[in-house]
């Protein structure tokens, strides 16, 4: 992201989940009646171009096929994890590189039950805010953001300046961010996680895979995706290898990991009406508890 230009990508994520959320209960995967406000009018799943929504959304489908499919997925199966730890006693919650995130506002039960912080680059967080006070008029007071440029500043300090208690159960949400930093900034971010969080916390957060960023990946969305993201300025950085989630993640202090893979999204949210849709298996979740 330059410097004085808020993620353009955080928009284009915030259009997937527009479209999709303008249509019926019976069609829609996800459901996210914040998402049209943080953009721009006229912006679509590819930027600002004069085209109608569902045209931009077939040339973003024909270039990487079965994304779309999954940033919907992905927001939806995060939802129901984030929903699962509501019940089990959540006391915090963290959203990294939080963008157009609009959990902290779609899930009345965290009102005055859960501190939110959002943190994200100064620059998008500023646009969220202008966007944040035409709805609200003052910012909820369960919210706090925490505005950070990680290539200057310590996460671990800013969250506690910003409030953060190291001893509540807290769930740390990471998504659409791994794949774009390099690993020395996963490890840091996840020790920070391991090591500065309450009994019973977790992170959730999404990967690809080692292949798609070697370019050896020979699937048309991981090639599309590679040679986009290589012209811009964000470039594919990170990936996993298959099969060594587990390991990696428990080297790093995190046992009772559950990955969800397309399989899984196409098993559980493709069906019925959606069942001719799919999504790419270029990219996974994982979610993972912090060891005691």
């Amino acid at each position: 992201m330059e410097k004085q230009t808020a993620s353009r990508s955080a928009a284009i994520i915030a259009a997937h989940r527009a479209f999709d959320s303008s249509k019926t209960p019976e069609e829609r995967i996800c459901y996210d009646p914040f998402a049209r406000r943080f953009l721009p009018t006229g912006f679509t799943v590819i930027g600002e171009v004069e085209m109608d929504e569902e045209t931009a959304l077939n040339v973003f489908k024909d270039i990487v096929p079965g994304f779309h499919e999954y940033f919907l997925a992905r927001t939806r199966y995060i939802d129901e994890q984030l929903q699962k730890s509501l019940s089990d006693g959540l006391q915090q919650l963290v959203i990294l590189g939080a963008g157009y995130d609009s959990r902290a506002y779609r899930f009345d039960e965290m009102i005055n039950t859960v501190q939110i912080f959002e943190v994200d680059h100064p620059v998008t967080q500023a646009v969220k805010k202008d966007k944040l006070k035409e709805y609200f008029q003052d910012l909820p007071n369960h919210v706090t953001l925490v505005p950070i440029d990680f290539q200057k500043e310590n996460l671990e300090t800013c969250l506690i300046r910003c409030g953060y208690d190291s001893g509540l159960k807290t769930l740390f949400i990471w998504e659409g961010v791994t794949m774009y930093i390099d690993s020395e900034s996963v490890d840091k971010t996840l020790q920070f996680i391991s090591k500065t969080s309450g009994k019973g916390s977790s992170v959730i957060f999404d990967y690809t895979y080692q292949d798609v960023i070697e370019g050896t990946n020979d699937r048309k969305e991981a090639k599309g995706w590679l040679n986009i993201a290589g012209k811009s300025n964000e470039p594919l950085l990170f990936g996993l290898q298959n099969n060594h989630v587990e390991e990696f993640l428990a080297k790093r202090g995190f046992a009772n990991v559950v990955i969800a893979t397309s399989e899984y999204f196409n098993e559980k949210y493709y069906t019925g009406i959606n069942k001719d849709r799919e999504t790419t298996p270029v990219l996974s979740i994982v979610h993972a508890e912090v060891m005691d």
